[in-house]
């Protein structure tokens, strides 16, 4: 199949898993996680404790924890794709070639299409992106919840190397940007997803532009 027509199903699949999101959440079982993860961090105003796919029906915190793992990390990937589409359809760029041939950054097109389509980055070019986020995965982009030394949190990736003077912050301070990053994250997931969707469909979007 084309890879335009793969990537439209692609999204009309996440656009039904994120419809289902908001069904109406079932009782029963769903109470017991409610009760042992109502005061987690994220379940917030004005939602509360939201899971309406039960994906949290009798777990235990191994099991929280993983999926918290997995929301942060999809979260910060979404917040650098939905401002690296701000970025690149404003015009700038990484200068240089982007390979031997003397092809520039900038004359590949924004978006999905630089990725799948006939104006696509090589073969060869999609693969050494793959290859490092692989890396990412696997030796950086790592903590207690996939086997790094436990950090102070789900999701902290400082692993004794990186601070930025997150020590320096009280206990109050710290909860405030994790559910501030959470929540930011959460927002991206939704944005880099309807920018998809208007890219396959067309037309302008405020802020963003024309797609």
């Amino acid at each position: 199949l084309h890879p335009i027509s793969n990537m439209k199903s692609a999204i009309i699949a996440a656009l039904v898993g994120s419809a289902a999101a908001f069904a109406p959440a079932q009782t029963g079982k769903a109470s017991t996680a409610l009760n042992a993860f109502e005061s987690e961090l994220g379940a917030q105003p004005p939602l509360g404790f939201f899971d309406p796919l039960g994906m949290l029906d009798d777990a235990d915190q191994d099991r929280f924890d993983r999926l918290r793992y997995v929301e942060i990390k999809h979260g910060r990937i979404c917040q650098l794709a939905f401002l690296g589409n701000i970025i690149t359809r404003a015009g700038l760029h990484i200068p240089g070639d982007i390979d031997t041939a003397g092809d520039s950054f900038d004359s590949y097109p924004n978006g999905l299409a630089a990725l799948f389509g006939p104006d696509a980055i090589p073969q060869a070019g999609f693969a050494q992106i793959f290859a490092f986020v692989g890396l990412l995965e696997l030796g950086v982009m790592k903590d207690s919840a996939n086997g790094a030394e436990p950090g102070e949190f789900v999701g902290d990736f400082r692993n004794g190397a990186l601070d930025f003077g997150w020590d320096t912050f009280d206990e109050e301070t710290k909860l405030q940007k994790r559910a501030v990053e959470l929540n930011n994250g959460r927002a991206a997931m939704m944005g880099i997803l309807g920018l998809m969707v208007h890219e396959q469909l067309g037309g302008s979007v405020p802020i963003v532009g024309e797609l």
